[in-house]
């Protein structure tokens, strides 16, 4: 679905209020009850619908009449939300063009009021080409029931959280600058996707410095798990910058050899196809008392050394003790979005009344969609 930000202009606070309590009503339900959105929104009954019509028109909500009339946001619906939240904030003023498309997010341009230029990264969880992401990532690993909105929220959550802690300690990633439900703002990385370089003029050294950078990441307690030409930037001077975090685990996880291995391989792999780079000549050099180095050349899982801090516990990655797994739901649960607009406050104070009073609440052992 385009994301037509043309549309935000004719938008009323009533618009936004009925959309705000339809994301609201979600926490709770599947499809949210016609009803019930009337009365959270505490609108009159007769321009409730008529604002519910008009989003309808404008593909913000999805209409579902199946079990009982009811409403639901779309990922346009939760843009429009995300954006308005940051353009309140001071943030953003404009969004520009769509710069990136990939199977879980798009990018677009946006500026500040001072025309400083960044990137806007909206997680798109649940697209049909990536329907499995349940079973690959642990963000729902205690919870039976899922939305593909709450997802990309907590993703989008997951990659602030960790781009800013990378920037903190010295890893060239994009500047964290804001977050808001599946919405991340960031500086925008001037150069091109590895992917799209045909040449370079010092290849040698562009591998050597991405694979310090797996090696690197894990003596922090960190696996990228997608470390690969798509998610590697380079500028003209060749200089690296990597992307793309909700992906991350850590070195504790079951999987972390596995993933480990994978995000080299792939590495390896890549070089040694576009750019005819050789290692087998690196391997019969390579010193076979250098701990971090396998017989065939390439760095090894099992004798890194997380020497330079834990970030892996300090941010909340995956594949912890009870004890981890219960700082990361608080985490999650504490660090979402607690800056949210008037209406969502008002909505929450009123949400659970309604739901006792319509007798909503049995309605959660069956639609429950999120939180």
């Amino acid at each position: 679905m385009k994301l037509d930000v043309e549309v935000l202009r004719y938008l009323s606070k009533d618009d936004f209020r009925v959309l705000t309590t339809v994301e609201m009503g979600m926490r709770n339900h599947e499809i949210v009850p016609a009803e019930l959105i009337s009365l959270i929104a505490s609108l009159k009954h007769g321009d409730t619908y008529k604002i519910l019509k008009n989003l309808l028109k404008h593909k913000l909500v999805h209409h579902d009449s199946s079990k009982y009339d009811g409403f639901r946001l779309t990922y346009l619906g939760y843009d429009f939300l995300a954006i308005r939240t940051l353009v309140n904030r001071g943030v953003i003023a404009y969004v520009g063009l769509q710069i990136g498309v990939g199977k879980e997010s798009d990018i677009f341009e946006v500026a500040t009021e001072d025309g400083t230029v960044l990137a806007m990264k909206l997680h798109r969880l649940g697209r049909t080409s990536f329907r499995a992401v349940k079973s690959k990532r642990d963000y729902l690993r205690h919870r039976s029931s899922f939305s593909w909105l709450y997802l990309s929220r907590l993703a989008a959550l997951k990659e602030f959280a960790f781009m800013k802690a990378l920037e903190d300690h010295g890893f060239p990633v994009p500047k964290a600058v804001d977050c808001n439900r599946h919405c991340v703002i960031m500086s925008l990385v001037q150069g091109y996707s590895l992917v799209q370089v045909r040449e370079l003029q010092n290849p040698e050294v562009v591998f050597e410095t991405v694979v310090g950078l797996i090696v690197r990441l894990a003596e922090h307690g960190l696996i990228h798990c997608d470390f690969n030409e798509f998610n590697i930037m380079i500028d003209d001077d060749e200089k690296v910058t990597m992307i793309d975090f909700p992906h991350m685990v850590s070195v504790s996880h079951r999987n972390a050899q596995m993933f480990f291995d994978r995000d080299v391989e792939c590495i390896y792999k890549f070089f040694a196809k576009r750019y005819n780079l050789s290692f087998q000549d690196d391997a019969d050099d390579k010193n076979s008392a250098e701990s971090d180095i396998d017989e065939a050349g390439r760095p090894s899982f099992s004798s890194i050394s997380k020497s330079s801090g834990c970030l892996d516990k300090e941010l909340a990655a995956s594949g912890f003790t009870r004890k981890d797994q219960d700082n990361m739901k608080k985490f999650i649960e504490g660090g979402a979005d607690n800056e949210e607009d008037e209406d969502e406050e008002h909505v929450s104070e009123t949400h659970e009344n309604s739901l006792t009073s319509l007798g909503f609440f049995a309605d959660r052992r069956s639609g429950r969609a999120n939180e």
